[in-house]
Parts: structure tokens; C-alpha cells; sequence
């Protein structure tokens, strides 16, 4: 699962509109994409706190639910 490098998922979502930090976990390929909706985790691989679907458009989160 790919690893969102926000301290809180409300940190995350008041990234809207700007890039994504993130860490790539996968060992079978990348699990990015610059359009379309993949789930991630945070705020690192170790500390699974929270999760969540991101959708993005262009290359900027368009929205985290």
C-alpha cells in the first residue's frame, strides 16, 4: 500500500489541490498514478494510523475520502 507522508488524514485532505508526498511500499511495481483512485496509509508503513482513498487529476489530489 502506498504510504501518504501526512502526519494526520486531515493534513492530508487540506493538501487538495497540490501534489502527494509519498513513499512507494510495493514490491510488485508502482502503485502511483497521476489520474484515477488508490488507497493509502499513514502516516508511515509502520505506524498505520489511518488510511485513505485518494482520487487524483493531473498530477493533484482532486479528492480523500
Amino acid at each position: 500500500m502506498l504510504v501518504a507522508n501526512y502526519k494526520t488524514k486531515k493534513s492530508l485532505k487540506e493538501s487538495i489541490g497540490q501534489s502527494l508526498l509519498y513513499t512507494e511500499t510495493s514490491m510488485f511495481g508502482a502503485e502511483y498514478r497521476a489520474n484515477g483512485k488508490f488507497c493509502v496509509v499513514g502516516p508511515s508503513a509502520y505506524q498505520r494510523k489511518w488510511y485513505a482513498e485518494v482520487t487524483m487529476a493531473n498530477g493533484k489530489i482532486a479528492k480523500v475520502s
